[in-house]
């Protein structure tokens, strides 16, 4: 049940009216059910490995929070996360890990041919609760979360469905309470959930699936080979990643909203960052956070000299990238952001030394610079292997150019218009949505527009989510 078809606006309409006639127990199973229903949609046999693993921690929630036996909790919390980042680990790396070793061992002449690879369906979403359960867990240990005590609540933390396949990543100290605390109707609220569901549409279907087209032209070879394709497919798909990851956490947030949840802001105008650390306080913050508070910091952050601040910085980005894939792309794509993260800190430091500027202003110099080690990025990202990726990366050397290249680029121009538009308005103004600080008409107006436009300039075929496959 995708966010974008007209099947989850119908059930997600059904699923709104039922719950506000209900009271707050009421509601709260209903919306378990739902959430099952639609979490089974696509297989219902993963719901038993969600349910497993959901009751799980909480029972081991429980257990640590009503211990005093530090041994005891400290066991009990490795039980958790051997158990958690070992389901996970089998249903997404289990062949990853299997093929690295075979080709390893064939590099140097050993046969293996009795090393098949499993056939593991990925549940999906797995990543996601994975790392909610995670923080539950390690919050309830380290004494900053009182630990659920009606199963209900907690499974419903774990599988509220807007959330539920690919995030936010929502903090058990912000999403848990809200789910144990009687909600109240409110009509700003429900506008302004409807307003970022489209809002969200518009980013998925006008920018994210036409940038697709051409991003899978590129990348599939049917540009040619040469700096041109290179450079529009990896324009194409920065478009199309931000506006599908960007509008699917506008839909969720949207559809949250009209339930009376609040969540965290997933995106705050990325491609305005001027630095690689900027980008990442504004791009996916709710990974960017859960990796710099249950990662980074507890590996030492910067607390144990530059060396290991270093050491640390790419750790996280190295496992940070293994999260999105099984796939060596993903690890190249973090090993570049911890790589870069740790040169701008150097060279942090250095300028430092010599002024006290402010260095979180914009600058037009180190904007390019990040949009380049973004590009790069995202290069590795989409690409399928690292051959391809550097296959593409030595295309730059050719600069064959064809006639139909004017137009892609004049298009994928309007299409980056269209998100500097929106972004610039909502970075301008601390809005969530365009015109939200404004009376209510002009943000009726501007969301009239969207709907006009996605009308005549939505593709007829829907591309899949992209975040839906960690």
């Amino acid at each position: 049940m995708l966010f974008d078809t007209p099947i989850y606006l119908l059930f997600l309409a059904l699923v709104v009216l039922a719950y506000w006639c209900l009271n707050h127990r009421r509601q709260n199973r209903m919306l378990l059910l739902a959430s099952f229903f639609f979490y089974g949609w696509w297989d219902w046999r993963f719901l038993l490995l969600m349910l497993g693993s959901a009751t799980m921690d909480f029972i081991l929630g429980q257990k640590i929070a009503d211990s005093t036996d530090s041994n005891y909790r400290r066991r009990l919390l490795v039980i958790s996360l051997v158990l958690n980042f070992g389901i996970l680990g089998i249903f997404k790396y289990s062949n990853f890990f299997i093929q690295s070793l075979t080709d390893g061992l064939a590099s140097v002449g050993v046969s293996t041919g009795l090393m098949p690879l499993l056939k593991i369906v990925l549940p999906p979403g797995i990543s996601f609760y994975t790392f909610q359960e995670v923080a539950y867990i390690v919050d309830i240990y380290k004494g900053r979360l009182k630990p659920a005590r009606r199963f209900v609540d907690y499974s419903l933390f774990i599988s509220l469905f807007p959330h539920l396949i690919a995030g936010p990543i929502q903090r058990p100290s912000h999403l848990l309470p809200q789910v144990q605390q009687p909600r109240t109707f409110d009509g700003e609220k429900v506008f302004g959930g409807l307003m970022l569901i489209v809002c969200g549409l518009f980013r998925k279907s006008v920018i994210g699936d036409n940038a697709a087209h051409l991003a899978n032209a590129a990348f599939d070879g049917k540009l040619g080979n040469n700096a041109g394709a290179t450079l529009i497919g990896v324009f194409a798909f920065a478009l199309q990643i931000y506006g599908d990851f960007g509008g699917y956490s506008d839909i969720a947030r949207g559809s949250a909203q009209l339930l009376g949840f609040h969540f965290m802001v997933n995106f705050r105008q990325p491609y305005l960052a001027s630095s690689l650390r900027d980008f990442w306080r504004r791009w996916h913050i709710s990974l960017s956070s859960w990796l710099r508070d249950y990662l980074y910091i507890p590996l030492g952050g910067s607390r144990g000299g530059e060396a290991r601040t270093y050491g640390n910085l790419m750790a996280t980005m190295l496992l940070g990238g293994l999260w999105h894939g099984a796939n060596w792309t993903f690890v190249f794509w973090g090993g570049l952001q911890g790589f870069w993260l740790s040169i701008e800190r150097a060279f942090g430091r250095l300028r430092k030394k010599d002024t006290d500027s402010d260095t979180a202003a914009f600058h037009p110099g180190g904007w390019l610079v990040t949009m380049l080690v973004v590009g790069l990025g995202w290069l590795f990202f989409r690409a399928r292997n690292i051959d391809q990726a550097l296959t593409m990366l030595g295309n730059l050397r050719n600069f064959g150019w064809r006639p139909e290249f004017l137009p892609m680029i004049g298009y994928l121009g309007v299409l980056a218009l269209a998100t500097l538009a929106i972004d610039l308005r909502l970075e301008l103004y601390g809005e969530e949505y365009p015109f939200e600080k404004t009376h209510p008409r002009w943000a009726i107006a501007s969301a009239a527009v969207l709907c006009v436009v996605m009308a005549l300039a939505g593709p007829m075929d829907s591309n899949a989510f992209i975040y839906f496959q960690f």
